[in-house]
């Protein structure tokens, strides 16, 4: 006996068996989700190994740098904008608000309330007062406010508007962890005010949040209400309550099986595991439909119950094996992406794909077996004659004949469409903004795109230049080092040669100020180790070579120079002409406004001091201000590494390629200071790596998983030309529906990627279907007319009733607040209707064509999962 004749025997024999293990899973499984661990962050998309990503941080922690909620301020009203009385003492009231919340950065914080004057008080001295210690009384005091903070180029674009209606509160916090929670308590504080401001709360921290605690919610929305919307479908088509439920069971258990292995195994949800259930639902329903509808058409001819499901699972065993081993291959296929998450939510859905197959093929079963006599009895009409699937039968009798009249015309016409496909595909834009994971009308893309038109940005990205430790200087101090080391073991000390030659083998071996900075956090090591083994000897050594090495990390302090200065300031200049950034700061801006103060505030010296001692002069006067580590935020104090942080109005992948293609191509032609490197940093940044990695390891997968599909259905159909044709609807309908997006200015962004998977694994199983009943029935008749008669009977409907409830089905997506479930659902509404529209018309025409040689194959090879014929 077979296996499937076993499934079907068990199943039928055993169903309350069936049904109980069922229940069981499902109570297992749910019992696990308690356990949920839930991260949201993109930035985890990346390894933490991932070299961007490790410099990133290296930068936060070499600038001390934070994630930021930006808070904007908009008075329309006031003739003066937010620079009137009651508009400003708001801002004040808001600024010492926000300070008192729980992980924000107080001293971090950025506003008018926050920050200094920096003015002239007389020959060479430059004045720090807070800007806005206390609110303005007077229209007059509240416009010298306005007038103080443009001249002050940290402020002005950054935190006042070029136009006085808005001002900003830059807020920096511990965690992008906490961003939601803090946008929200600031809301809070916001709701207590009255007046004629509006507030908005914006940023990538606070949208990446956002979006991780809305996907939830959505999901227990949108999910539930896909799921209705596909069972009062199948309850269209079937006219049977009980009978639908089955696949709704199934459906169900799956997912709560899929997430309960995932949550159990310590697995984190993340954005893209969030979308599991979204995809498991339709690839769980298909083949339950598939069993319904042949057993709903063939019950009436045979009327025996367990005779009829022997007869479905006979025909539709190997062939949904077979489509679930593809669909399964489509999405671990995912498991080659450069991505952790993306590896995870490939392999699950794979895992949850197989579970729903044996799930199908055990439950189903047993489900028909334990349903009523009269449940059963009302399925006793034959659809295609009688009732209301009478229009399906009708249209679809019609479609077969002139899909084989006229298969030149079909071919042709295909040709032009995917033609048009290619070209729309030359079109796509590889971008992405999680922003704009959100529906325009949302408070926060409202906020991004008031507040963008407003300053200069309010997406941060970080360039960050280094003077790198030269050759002559790394072998100074190692032959100073080495001098104190025989010095001191001949004077009877301990001899430390050898743990130093250690760790200058165990360090990198460029010539890098990176190496230095090694050696000095292992000679920190060596030191702490000494010290709590009680050798103070030992320890005073290695604090004495912490003396040379700290020495060389200040090295030239390249960035005290002017002409080091100078070149930030020429390059920001022109990163500003571009039009491709709307603010930055740097340490360029820091040294030429302190400059202009001690040159008693003449607009004529805004310029960097000629000489280092002039920069220096600058620098050690800024830092008699009230927020004198400000400045390390540019520049680190051995002033080998200096910070420009761009603000971008777009968050846009692409608007930050254009960025750093334009800073290579400046530096190309405009050489930096000698040896001097340029890296990128923040989340801006970071969305373009992670993003990059993603299409890269989607194309990678799609074309992986398209080769291994296409040789499993020569080995399915035996035939070279049938797995040729199984790939038509799957090579048409990528086509299509990716030209769609080119045509129609869509993004390819994370969940377009994402749907490739599924449409290799849906597409492929209409074409299964049809052409494993069409070479079957050849067989058997040896006609072709008959054929493709019954070709558009029992299969067709069974491809064309899952089309029409998986793409209706799953439009309630479209109402989703988040963009990627709104793609989701549209383009798994197309992927469904343009795969059964080609497989039910290009087919034909293509087997019309190719009839000769197709079937000469077949009638030499047994039937596949057909009475009669053996199974692969």
């Amino acid at each position: 006996m077979q296996l499937r004749d076993r499934v079907v025997e068990l199943s039928t024999r055993h169903p309350k068996t069936v049904v109980l293990t069922n229940a069981v899973l499902f109570l297992a499984a749910a019992s696990l989700m308690p356990r949920i661990s839930v991260d949201t962050d993109p930035e985890n998309m990346l390894p933490a190994d991932q070299e961007a990503r490790v410099f990133h941080n290296e930068v936060k922690a070499r600038f001390t740098l934070y994630d930021m909620i930006v808070v904007g301020v908009v008075n329309d009203e006031d003739a003066n904008g937010v620079f009137n009385p009651a508009s400003l003492t708001r801002i004040h009231q808001l600024t010492r608000a926000i300070e008192q919340i729980d992980g924000v950065i107080r001293q971090d914080l950025l506003s008018l309330a926050s920050v200094d004057n920096i003015s002239q008080g007389g020959p060479g001295v430059v004045r720090f007062e807070w800007l806005m210690q206390a609110p303005p009384q007077t229209t007059a005091a509240a416009l010298e406010v306005r007038e103080s903070a443009r001249r002050i180029p940290m402020i002005d674009g950054t935190l006042v508007s070029e136009d006085g209606r808005a001002a900003a509160i830059y807020v920096p916090i511990v965690a992008k962890s906490q961003s939601h929670r803090i946008a929200a308590e600031i809301e809070d504080i916001i709701a207590g005010f009255d007046g004629d401001e509006e507030y908005f709360i914006t940023g990538l921290p606070v949208a990446e949040d956002t979006f991780g605690v809305e996907m939830f919610k959505q999901m227990g929305i949108t999910a539930p209400l896909a799921g209705l919307v596909v069972f009062l479908l199948m309850w269209f088509f079937f006219r049977s309550f009980a009978l639908v439920l089955a696949p709704m069971i199934v459906a169900m258990v799956t997912v709560m099986v899929t997430m309960g292995l995932l949550i159990g195994l310590g697995f984190t949800v993340h954005i893209m595991s969030s979308m599991i259930p979204i995809f498991l639902m339709p690839i769980a329903v298909v083949d339950s439909v598939h069993i319904l509808s042949e057993f709903a058409d063939r019950y009436p001819q045979l009327r025996n119950r367990e005779g009829t499901i022997r007869e479905v699972m006979r025909g539709l065993f190997t062939p949904m094996l077979y489509t679930s081993l593809t669909s399964a291959v489509g999405f671990a296929s995912l498991a080659l992406a450069p991505i952790p998450p993306v590896r995870v939510f490939g392999i699950f859905v794979a895992v949850g794909i197989m579970i729903a197959f044996v799930l199908t093929i055990t439950f189903i079963p047993a489900y028909i077996t334990l349903l009523s006599d009269a449940r059963i009895a009302k399925l006793s009409r034959d659809p295609a004659a009688t009732g209301d699937e009478r229009w399906l039968a009708r249209v679809l009798a019609r479609f077969g004949p002139r899909a084989v009249r006229f298969p030149k015309t079909i071919l042709a016409a295909t040709a032009v469409v995917l033609s048009v496909s290619v070209f729309g595909i030359t079109r796509i834009q590889i971008n992405d903004n999680p922003v704009r994971w959100f529906r325009p009308n949302h408070p926060i893309r409202v906020a991004d795109r008031v507040l963008n038109e407003h300053f200069g940005g309010t997406y941060n990205a970080f360039l960050v230049l280094t003077e790198p430790l030269s050759i002559d200087r790394l072998d100074e101090v190692d032959g100073r080092v080495r001098a104190l080391l025989e010095e001191t073991a001949a004077a009877g000390a301990p001899d430390l040669r050898p743990d130093w030659e250690e760790l200058t083998e165990s360090v990198s071996t460029e010539a890098s100020g990176g190496q230095v900075d090694e050696l000095v956090e292992a000679a920190y090591v060596k030191l702490d180790e000494a010290s709590d083994a009680g050798r103070e000897a030992a320890a005073d050594l290695w604090d004495e070579i912490l003396t040379l090495l700290e020495a060389a990390q200040m090295g030239g302090q390249l960035f005290k120079s002017p002409e080091a200065i100078g070149y930030i300031e020429e390059l920001e200049a022109d990163l500003l002409r571009s039009g491709l950034v709307g603010k930055s700061n740097s340490l360029s801006d820091i040294v030429r406004t302190v400059h202009r103060e001690l040159r008693e505030g003449d607009s004529r010296f805004f310029t960097i001091p000629q000489s280092t001692g002039g920069v220096a002069q600058t620098l050690l006067t800024y830092q008699s201000s009230h927020r004198p580590y400000d400045l390390w935020h540019f520049v680190t104090p051995d002033y080998r590494s200096a910070n420009v942080w761009l603000q971008l109005k777009s968050g846009d992948n692409r608007d930050m390629t254009r960025v750093v293609e334009h800073v290579e191509g400046y530096m190309t032609e405009n050489p930096p200071p000698p040896g001097v490197t340029a890296g990128w940093a923040g989340l801006t940044y970071l969305n373009v790596v992670w993003q990059k990695a993603i299409v890269n390891g989607m194309l990678r997968a799609l074309l992986g998983s398209f080769i291994v599909v296409f040789l499993m259905m020569v080995v399915l159909f035996r035939s070279f030309w049938f797995g040729l044709l199984a790939m038509l609807p799957l090579s048409i309908t990528i086509a299509f529906v990716y030209g769609l997006i080119g045509l129609a200015g869509k993004d390819y962004d994370m969940p377009v990627a994402v749907l490739s998977a599924l449409t290799l694994g849906l597409s492929v199983d209409f074409a299964i279907h049809l052409l494993q009943r069409a070479r079957a029935i050849q067989r058997e008749t040896g006609s072709w007319r008959d054929t493709v008669e019954r070709m558009f009977r029992e299969p067709a409907r069974a491809i064309t009733r899952n089309a029409i409830v998986i793409a209706i089905g799953f439009l309630p997506l479209l109402g989703s607040t988040l963009t990627p479930y709104s793609t989701v659902g549209f383009f798994l509404a197309a992927i469904m209707a343009v795969s059964c529209i080609v497989t039910l018309l290009l087919l034909p025409a293509a087997m019309e064509l190719l009839k000769p040689r197709l079937f000469r194959e077949a009638a030499a090879l047994p039937a596949v999962g057909h009475p009669g014929g053996g199974s692969v």
